[in-house]
């Protein structure tokens, strides 16, 4: 006699499906990963049988989601290096830019060449009798490193176009051009109290003439006329970022102009701010709070204005522009949207020639390092075209793997719920 046939409870457990991000185990074919049991029904859905499956599917999905893992991160690992490299072949670029865009051969005699420019600095200063800069100029030539002793002069470092050199005569020219005659005049002081002390007033707000800057003026024969601009280093709002690093001269790490689509803008040479030259004298620590004249005065009146070889190099990086750009044939765009267009004006007063660098050699080993780097980029990039290759194959097999197991999951739990019998004994 048979007994009555009861229904078997099939447990099936939903495992959780997380997609992975990334991978491991790139040598493992995913694709060989997708199970292909052909078992009837009966058999496949057997409890113990559910139990096996279940951990087999999700046994594979683990592993294709360790090798997305893997790819994920060496992409990302490529990536980095490829930006990496990006930056030093625009820095080496920017070099090789510097080395061609010098308008004047270099000399033999060097240091002679940049006395000479100093002095032609300082005589052109001298030229404007009744100014600032002009009675500073002159108290220095006739009483010479005493000058800087007198309770009147003991904080003022200088005229800004005696405070900084420029390697090319033509940069120095268009740098001078974009400052104004104005501001190259312009007299430092480290302090507010040795601004002050350049000038007194009477009750009534009127300038004595017989103090400050205004007095020695007349003492020396050259009272002062008009106006006359004062900076005030620990009043400038100074860069408060990274410098490049072993670089004598602390020149400002700044994030270096990008076109829309990524790549560095053709004829870049680098910031205006980095092309000034300061003497060892002054490179030292300033202000009270310990910053120097880069970082205070020059960043306060370059800002990120950025150099280019030509006037079209210039305008096809208009969209990269924040601050201003020059190019070495006279383009002028002063600020986003404002251009300066007509003839260049030869401002008289410019920044005196430094003492160049640059040699052959070095300009052949540059060039050499540019080829060195761009055949790095090279195989970063056959890299990363074989490596998104690979993710995206064990994407697709996650994918395949995750449906198989969801209607795995879906068939075993229908037939779970199907009434069973049992085969009599």
């Amino acid at each position: 006699m048979f007994q009555p046939n009861h229904q078997l409870p099939i447990h099936t457990r939903a495992l959780p499906i997380q997609i992975p991000t990334a991978l491991e185990n790139e040598g493992q074919n995913a694709s060989s990963l997708i199970s292909k049991d052909g078992m009837q029904n009966g058999a496949l859905f057997r409890p113990e049988t559910v139990i096996y499956t279940s951990k087999k599917l999700q046994d594979d999905l683990e592993m294709l989601g360790k090798m997305i893992k893997k790819h994920e991160d060496n992409m990302k690992s490529l990536k980095s290096q490829k930006s990496s490299i990006e930056e030093s072949i625009l820095d080496i670029q920017v070099s090789l830019g510097k080395y061609y865009s010098s308008s004047v051969p270099m000399m033999n005699d060097e240091g002679h060449a940049h006395e000479e420019s100093e002095e032609e600095t300082v005589q052109n200063i001298l030229k404007h009798e009744k100014s600032a800069a002009g009675v500073l100029c002159l108290l220095k030539a006739r009483h010479g490193s005493q000058a800087s002793h007198l309770l009147l002069t003991k904080d003022v470092l200088g005229i800004v176009a005696t405070l900084g050199q420029v390697d090319d005569d033509n940069l120095s020219r268009l740098l001078s051009e974009y400052l104004g005659m104005e501001t190259m005049l312009a007299v430092v002081c480290k302090t507010y109290s040795s601004v002050k002390a350049l000038e007194t007033y009477e009750t009534d707000g009127s300038i004595i003439k017989t103090s400050g800057l205004h007095g020695l003026g007349a003492s020396l024969g050259r009272p002062l006329d008009g106006r006359f601009i004062a900076i005030c280093l620990e009043n400038l709002q100074p860069y408060f970022g990274e410098f490049l690093d072993n670089d004598s001269q602390r020149r400002l790490d700044l994030l270096k102009p990008r076109l829309p689509n990524g790549e560095s803008p053709p004829g870049f040479l680098g910031f205006a701010v980095n092309m000034i030259n300061i003497d060892n004298a002054n490179l030292s620590c300033l202000t009270a709070n310990g910053h120097g004249l880069r970082e205070t005065l020059f960043y306060n009146l370059f800002s990120r204005l950025q150099v280019y070889r030509t006037r079209a190099d210039m305008l096809q990086a208009h969209p990269c522009i924040s601050h201003g750009a020059i190019s070495l044939d006279g383009g002028m765009l002063k600020t986003t949207g404002l251009f300066s267009l007509g003839n260049r004006e030869d401002i008289e007063v410019k920044f005196p020639k430094g003492r160049g660098t640059s040699n052959l050699s070095s300009h052949f080993e540059t060039e050499r390092q540019l080829k060195e780097m761009t055949w790095k980029k090279e195989k970063v990039l056959k890299d990363m075209l074989s490596e998104q290759a690979l993710l995206e194959h064990a994407r697709s097999s996650f994918e395949t793997k995750k449906q198989e197991f969801i209607k795995y999951l879906a068939e075993s739990s229908s037939y779970a719920t199907q009434p069973q019998t049992l085969s009599p004994r």
